[in-house]
């Protein structure tokens, strides 16, 4: 009965800090990588700074919004009402603690990566997901740019995942907030020694090798599908190590979308996914040809 009513107070806890103790971590590691950016840059920028962190993180900001209106416990109360209504599997399997939290975030970060790649190989949603791709440049900000769909149906995945886990309200919390810290991280304009680069892919998705996903070219961009862990790629064949033109030598972005207005601030990003016909994105296309290369 003390064990059950510790659970409580700390999943009351959770649900009435939940929101600041996300701002806080994003906050800090946001901070972070920012002066890192500044103060060693791996690759010259070619649209404003602040045109781009105005409108990024504009729509990092109006999709949290949407979210609160319309998931207002967000992902971890949904955790807490498996958790009493002993949904998932999680609630008829009983592990150790710190093992069902270790199972819960390898699993989400799986189906993350499952998710990434369907929104590239659906025609569909990649229209919704290019948003995040159309960005003219890659930086700390890149990470939150996101379409409001995409943001949604992201969510309701989550939400299906973790009702069919039966997740623990600790493996959400520190789930979310290890996402929000690695997508920052390996979305930032840095770069790590060679080294201790190599040595950390191994484990987690580096800003070198996740750069290599927005590249223009459609063989770099199927590939290194990972936010957080790097074994799904290396698992499934999408791991590729470095881009053809090395780090500073290759476009980033989308080829047929250029344009500022179009890519880079809000109303443009917003409208991208209904501009232009719906055609096939050739996921399994691996190969580089001229054609790929002129955008056709």
């Amino acid at each position: 009965m003390k064990l059950a009513g510790t659970i409580m107070t700390f999943n009351e806890f959770i649900l009435e800090n939940e929101a600041a103790i996300r701002l806080n971590f994003f906050f800090y590691v946001f901070a972070i990588m920012a002066v890192w950016e500044v103060i060693a840059p791996r690759r010259a920028l070619t649209v404003s700074k602040s045109i781009r962190w105005v409108n990024n993180l504009g729509l990092a900001f109006f999709n949290s919004l949407v979210l609160r209106v319309l998931f207002p416990a967000a992902a971890v109360g949904v955790a807490v009402f498996a958790e009493t209504h002993d949904l998932g599997v999680l609630n008829y399997y009983q592990l150790p603690d710190l093992l069902a939290i270790g199972m819960v975030v390898v699993v989400m970060d799986f189906i993350i990566y499952l998710q990434h790649v369907i929104v590239h190989a659906v025609p569909l949603l990649w229209r919704i997901h290019r948003v995040h791709h159309a960005d003219l440049d890659y930086d700390v900000t890149t990470g939150a740019r996101f379409h409001t769909i995409e943001i949604i149906l992201s969510m309701l995945i989550k939400i299906a995942t973790i009702i069919v886990l039966g997740a623990p309200v600790a493996a959400v919390v520190i789930f979310e907030v290890v996402l929000n810290a690695l997508a920052m991280f390996n979305h930032s304009n840095v770069g790590l020694p060679k080294p201790f680069d190599t040595f950390l892919r191994w484990f987690i998705v580096t800003p070198d090798m996740h750069r290599v996903h927005h590249s223009v070219e459609d063989d770099e961009t199927n590939s290194n599908f990972g936010f957080n862990l790097t074994w799904w790629d290396r698992l499934f064949g999408t791991y590729r190590d470095q881009p053809r033109g090395g780090q500073s030598g290759f476009t980033i972005g989308i080829h047929k979308y250029r344009n500022i207005k179009q890519t880079n601030w809000i109303i443009g990003m917003l409208m991208l996914p209904f501009k232009g016909k719906v055609s096939e994105y050739a996921i399994n296309t691996r190969g580089w040809t001229n054609e790929q290369k002129n955008g056709n």
